[in-house]
């Protein structure tokens, strides 16, 4: 039996990686090419770099090293804030990290000396989302503080909107930060090289010229892998949305009644679904299952299917409108949601196929 398997179209992630590129370029802004939902996937990183990102950025510390163990030599930048029991890995891979806690930056700065270094930080700010992040009232105290350490230097102010809270990116909340970051210029006489303002979602605030000109930053990941903003999830022009497409097998196609048969409790993940009355459905189960995607973002590329649910070993797909055009063996493909492609990309299950690169 197949693996179930990604592909990915490199050519077209280094078409929307530059579509990115070319818009933030024109406002002033260079972009951070967010690798993690690629799960650091150098042909991924060098398709972005192609595309035109000054810069390549990840939460995991594993992806890093990934990155320069392919040979990457572009700056790294680490996205999570760092653990303080890996700081010496941090200062070793990253070239930039963002950071929120002084006891890690401490611990940073130790790590920087022991190896003769000055390792650049960005603090994160946060402006509502309730993330990570510094607190606006305690930023400039925080500031001084960092600034006594030897070791690691304050290089930007950053912050992180939409990923938990939801806080939509806008020219008040965006304008906060530009504030915040004059007030500890002021506070630490010191000059800022990067504002950094956020991520995909705020791709519609720089297009409609709303983001203040001291921005000059943005880390971007799903606009570049899936081509969407991740306001509403739309599709942001001049990109493609099948850059990244899930294929599994079908094992096994039979025709059952849509509602389970018997006394009913909870699924093996907790839960008790339920299963609406459609009469008789022919079900493809594939080979692909929880265990290696999340489910609720997997939409079928033919439009006569639907996802009816899973298990963790199998998928199961309502075949019924494709009649009997499919057959045990066929492969079936899949659009991805971001969730969706985190987990595919870093199950070791789901085979990936890149196709389109230098």
């Amino acid at each position: 039996m197949a693996r179930p398997h990604v592909s990915v179209d490199l050519e077209k992630v280094e078409q929307n990686a530059r579509a990115i590129t070319d818009l933030c370029s024109t406002h002033g802004i260079s972009v951070t090419g967010v690798t993690k939902g690629s799960c650091g996937a150098p042909e991924v990183a060098r398709a972005m770099l192609r595309g035109g990102v000054s810069s390549l950025g990840d939460s995991r510390v594993e992806n890093l090293a990934r990155l320069r163990e392919a040979g990457i030599e572009a700056p790294l930048m680490l996205l999570r804030i760092p653990p303080l029991s890996r700081v010496d890995e941090v200062v070793a891979l990253a070239d930039l990290s963002l950071n929120s806690e002084l006891r890690v930056l401490a611990g940073l700065s130790e790590a920087a000396q022991r190896r003769g270094r000055v390792h650049p930080v960005i603090a994160m700010v946060d402006l509502g989302d309730l993330r990570e992040g510094i607190w606006p009232d305690d930023l400039v105290p925080f500031a001084r503080e960092l600034e006594a350490l030897p070791g690691v230097r304050l290089v930007g102010l950053g912050a992180n909107l939409t990923c938990y809270g939801g806080v939509i990116p806008t020219p008040e909340n965006m304008g906060r930060l530009v504030e915040l970051a004059g007030a500890v210029e002021e506070g630490c006489a010191l000059r800022l090289l990067w504002i950094s303002g956020g991520n995909s979602s705020a791709l519609p605030l720089i297009a409609a010229g709303g983001m203040p000109t001291r921005v000059n930053h943005v880390r971007i990941g799903e606009a570049i892998l899936l081509g969407r903003e991740t306001l509403h999830r739309a599709p942001w022009p001049g990109t493609f949305q099948d850059a990244f497409l899930l294929h599994a097998e079908v094992i096994e196609l039979k025709e059952k009644p849509s509602v389970p048969m018997g006394e009913r409790g909870e699924d093996a993940f907790g839960h008790l679904p339920e299963f609406p009355e459609r009469g008789a459905l022919r079900r493809a189960l594939l080979n692909v299952g929880r265990e290696d995607v999340e489910v609720e973002g997997l939409v079928p590329r033919d439009p006569r299917l639907h996802v009816l649910g899973a298990s963790s070993d199998y998928l199961i797909v309502d075949v019924t409108q494709a009649g009997d055009e499919l057959r045990v063996g066929d492969e079936l493909g899949f659009s991805l949601g971001y969730g969706a492609l985190l987990a595919a990309m870093d199950s070791s299950y789901v085979e990936k196929r890149y196709r389109g690169g230098p």
